[in-house]
């Protein structure tokens, strides 16, 4: 592949996340009238006034523009940020008991006080991108107290890593489930992956040696408790003494996982466990490639060892898969990779923006029909396929 080639998909990239993705959240999503944002938007852009807000989608906006101003220092973007962090720290942050209510009403007032480590966590990610535009002391300090939060709590020192979720005090619950398509079970891969995301970002910017080793040892029960060796897939749900809950593979969270260990691999510094993590990286590339691949360049969703079980293409797996295989051609010098990648993006770009309406489908059948699921909730956020494109942009600026 060439590098005019390459760098054909750079204006592409940039014109998706700037001249769609931003835009659409910008002019549609601000609740101006009681703060925050509108819990749920249809896929035509019919406003449900009424629909439970989660910290989450707060948090995955406020990481969204915090960091679009970092890379395009657009002032709309510093202001979306601004608004994003107003309505966590207003309306999610819990003063009596520290960290991030998971979900509360259209008017901000908490309905769902427990605090999920995966919502924490997304907290840490988006507070320290704040910080590292406005350098904000008090998001630092939150960030900070959230990490210590996780530390002191939601750490399982008997196995090692991280449990699920407790009550809004902290305090052990039966429940742990993330949302209604989870087991209940004490340990998750999806967890793990975004604690250890968060945990990069805040190192960023305070490289405290304590968090140094929590995230060394983190990185550690990735490759070696919830990575398999052997098939390079990573497990989903665990006992609490590390023991496989279900066989399920999901492939888009296997390649989001690749770039992400190398990527928190690379900021704690450690050159040997480097070197493990990008063989590693490469190797679950390797074999999402060879199971998940679709001939027209997509990723299908998800599977067991017996072969593919779920046939349907999500915005994220896409999003995070064509982040995941540049990186593993960056590792590697292979071009399959590239190609991979960058064909990825070409489905998204034909399958998966939505021209009419903007912003992206939530996802696509194999058949080719479109989702007519919302635009905006709970989970569909603009966190995937911006920093997809945020991601993008940067690599094939060296690439190319």
């Amino acid at each position: 592949m060439n590098n005019s080639t390459v760098r054909a998909y750079l204006p592409r990239v940039e014109k998706e996340l700037r001249e769609n993705i931003l835009p659409f959240w910008l002019k549609h999503t601000r609740d101006e009238q009681r703060g925050g944002f509108f819990g749920e938007i249809s896929h035509d852009l019919k406003i449900s006034r009424d629909a439970e807000r989660g910290a989450l989608l707060t948090a995955r906006i406020l990481w969204t523009f915090a960091s679009a101003y970092r890379h395009y220092p657009q002032a709309d973007y510093l202001a979306m940020a601004k608004w994003a962090y107003d309505d966590l720290m207003n309306h999610f942050w819990d003063e009596q008991h520290g960290g991030f209510f998971w979900s509360g009403n259209a008017d901000g007032k908490p309905t769902n006080q427990r605090k999920q480590v995966y919502g924490q966590a997304f907290g840490i990610y988006a507070l320290t991108e704040y910080y590292r535009v406005t350098q904000d002391p008090v998001a630092l300090d939150r960030a900070i107290q959230v990490y210590k939060l996780l530390e002191h709590h939601a750490r399982e020192r008997t196995f090692g890593g991280y449990l699920e979720a407790f009550a809004g005090d902290w305090s052990p619950i039966e429940d742990v489930r993330l949302s209604q398509i989870d087991l209940n079970s004490p340990k998750s891969q999806n967890t793990h992956l975004h604690v250890m995301e968060g945990y990069t970002n805040l190192l960023r910017v305070w490289p405290d040696e304590g968090l140094r080793r929590s995230q060394r040892e983190l990185i550690e029960t990735m490759i070696t408790r919830i990575l398999d060796s052997k098939t390079h897939h990573l497990g989903l749900f665990f006992s609490n003494d590390w023991k496989l809950d279900t066989d399920r593979i999901s492939y888009g969270h296997d390649i989001e996982a690749a770039w992400l260990l190398h990527e928190a691999a690379l900021v704690v510094g450690d050159a040997d466990l480097l070197k493990r993590v990008r063989q590693i990286a490469v190797e679950i590339a390797r074999v999402t490639a060879e199971e998940a691949l679709e001939p027209d360049g997509s990723l299908l969703y998800e599977g067991t060892p017996k072969g593919v079980t779920q046939t349907y293409r999500e915005w994220w797996s896409q999003a995070e898969g064509a982040v995941g295989f540049v990186d593993a051609y960056q590792l590697s010098g292979d071009e399959k990779y590239l190609t991979i990648g960058l064909r990825l993006w070409d489905f998204i770009e034909q399958n998966l923006v939505d021209r009419e309406h903007g912003e992206w489908y939530r996802m696509v059948s194999r058949e080719g029909e479109k989702s007519t699921d919302p635009k905006v909730s709970f989970w569909k956020c603009p966190y995937h396929n911006g920093r997809a494109c945020l991601e993008l942009a940067e690599r094939l600026k060296k690439i190319g």
